[in-house]
C-alpha cells in the first residue's frame, strides 16, 4: 500500500529549502511569518490599497480601496507587503510635482483608473508562479525601481526581476521597519558623500549639511561617524532644540547648529575656524535638500574645489549659485536623484550592494534608521465593500498629509498587521 505523504504547502518548503542552503539551521524568527492572509475560496487574496485616480492634496484624493488578487502563476510573485514608510518624494508624487509618476490603471478594480502610492517598502514573498526561479516564499524583497504602489496590504509583481531579496536570513536583528526604510534615504546619504568629492578622514575632513534632522540627514551623520569624517550639521529652530541637538550628537555630529546660527556670516565663520584648527580642516562638501539662502551660505564655507550638492528643496526657494565661487574658487554645484541612479543597470547592482552593507551595519548596531512612528495597518480594518471605515481612512490620510506639515515626531512608517 502506497504511504500518503503530508500536504506540504508551497511555504512550507520555501521555509525548508531556505534552510538546507546554509550549513546551520538558524532559529526561525515567528515575527517573519505571515499570521492571516485574506483568502477567497478561489485562493484569490484580498489586498487594501490607498489609491488615488488624479493628484492633489493627499487629505483630498486618497481614497482606501479593497481588491482581489489572483493566484501567482508563471512569472508572477505574490507579496504581503510588512512596512512601507512615507517619504517627502510620496506626496509630491500624490501633488503632482515630482518627476515620476505612477502609471494610472483598471487592474484594479476601481470605478476610474487609478495608481497605489508609496515607493518603498519590505515585502514578503507568499506564493510564486512556475517560471519563478530565484524567489520563494518567505523571502524579504523590495522595489528595484520607483512607482511600485507600496502602500497597500499585498501587491502582484509581474517578475522577480521587479524585485531586489534582501539577505536578511543570517541577520535575525533586522526589523520589518529597518528593512522597509533602508533603500531610500540611506542609499541617497551614501551616495552623496561617496560619489561628489573624495573625502579624507586622515586630513580631518569635514561636510556640512542642511536639513540634518530628516532621515537622509540622519544617515548621513551615522556615516560620518563611521568613515571618520566631521560634520556641520544645520536645522531649523523649533520647540525641544536642545533635545534634538542631543539625538543629533549621539549619532555621530560633530557640530549642530540653527540656520539662524548659520546665517550670522560673521559671528559663524569665525566658529567655523575654531572647529576646522584655524582652517587648515577643509570643508569640501555640503549637502542640500533644504534651499534658499542657506544653501549658498554653505556653498560659502567650502574650500576650493569643494562642492554643494542639491538633493531636494523642501523650502522651494531657489538655490542662488554665486559666481565668483564657480570663478574665482573653482566651486561646483552639482545636482542628485536617487531615482536616476536605481533605473540603470549599473546603478542597480550598486543599489543592491549598497543595501546589503547598510543592513549589515543595522545588524550590528552600528547604523539606525532613526526616529520612526509606526502607523499601524490592520488587516480588516476595512468593511470589505472597497472602502475602510471612514475612521481609519482619516487616520492614515490624516498621517500622509502630515508628513510635509511642520515639526513631526519621528518619520511616519505603515506597519501592515
Amino acid at each position: 500500500m502506497p504511504t500518503t505523504k503530508a500536504p506540504w504547502s508551497r511555504l512550507h518548503l520555501g521555509l525548508l529549502r531556505r534552510r538546507t542552503r546554509s550549513t546551520h539551521w538558524p532559529t526561525l524568527d515567528l515575527r517573519r511569518r505571515p499570521t492571516h492572509r485574506s483568502t477567497s475560496t478561489f485562493g484569490y487574496t484580498q489586498s487594501q490599497a490607498l489609491v488615488y485616480s488624479h493628484n492633489g492634496e493627499p487629505a483630498d484624493v486618497l481614497s482606501l480601496h479593497t481588491y482581489s488578487i489572483p493566484p501567482a502563476h508563471s512569472t508572477n510573485l505574490t507579496l504581503r507587503f510588512l512596512a512601507s514608510p512615507i517619504n517627502p518624494s510620496d506626496i509630491n508624487q500624490i501633488q503632482g510635482v515630482y518627476p515620476t509618476q505612477p502609471p494610472l490603471t483598471s487592474a484594479l478594480g476601481t470605478a476610474v483608473p487609478s495608481a497605489v502610492a508609496g515607493n518603498e517598502g519590505v515585502a514578503e514573498v507568499v506564493s510564486t508562479g512556475s517560471a519563478v526561479q530565484h524567489l520563494q516564499p518567505g523571502d524579504w524583497v523590495i522595489p528595484r525601481r520607483p512607482c511600485f504602489g507600496t502602500w497597500r496590504t499585498y501587491a502582484t509583481a509581474s517578475s522577480e526581476e521587479d524585485l531586489f531579496r534582501l539577505d536578511v536570513d543570517d541577520r535575525p536583528t533586522i526589523t520589518p521597519v529597518q528593512a522597509g526604510c533602508v533603500a531610500v534615504n540611506p542609499c541617497t546619504a551614501y551616495k552623496l558623500l561617496r560619489d561628489f568629492v573624495t573625502l579624507d578622514a586622515d586630513r580631518g575632513d569635514w561636510f556640512v549639511q542642511n536639513g540634518a534632522n530628516s532621515a537622509a540627514g540622519r544617515a548621513a551623520i551615522q556615516f560620518g561617524r563611521l568613515w571618520g569624517l566631521k560634520s556641520i550639521n544645520v536645522v531649523r529652530t523649533r520647540a525641544g532644540l536642545e533635545e534634538l541637538k542631543r539625538e543629533l550628537y549621539k549619532l555621530g555630529a560633530t557640530v549642530v547648529v540653527t540656520e539662524e546660527d548659520l546665517l550670522d556670516a560673521r559671528s559663524f565663520g569665525e566658529k567655523v575656524a575654531e572647529w576646522t584648527n584655524g582652517g587648515r580642516e577643509k570643508i569640501r562638501l555640503g549637502l542640500n535638500c533644504v534651499g534658499g539662502k542657506t544653501a549658498t551660505a554653505m556653498a560659502r564655507l567650502l574650500a576650493d574645489d569643494g562642492c554643494l550638492v542639491t538633493y531636494g528643496a523642501m523650502s522651494r526657494q531657489p538655490v542662488v549659485f554665486p559666481a565668483a565661487l564657480a570663478i574665482f574658487r573653482n566651486i561646483r554645484f552639482e545636482g542628485f536623484w536617487l531615482s536616476r541612479w536605481s533605473e540603470t543597470e549599473r546603478g542597480a547592482v550598486e543599489k543592491k550592494r549598497v543595501v546589503g552593507e547598510i543592513l549589515e551595519l543595522m545588524s550590528r548596531g552600528e547604523f539606525v534608521v532613526g526616529d520612526v512612528r509606526e502607523v499601524r495597518w490592520r488587516e480588516g480594518d476595512g468593511d470589505g465593500a472597497g472602502m475602510g471605515s471612514q475612521v481609519d481612512v482619516d487616520r492614515l490620510k490624516r498621517e500622509v498629509q502630515g508628513t510635509l506639515q511642520g515639526f513631526r515626531g519621528g518619520k511616519a512608517v505603515f506597519v501592515f498587521q
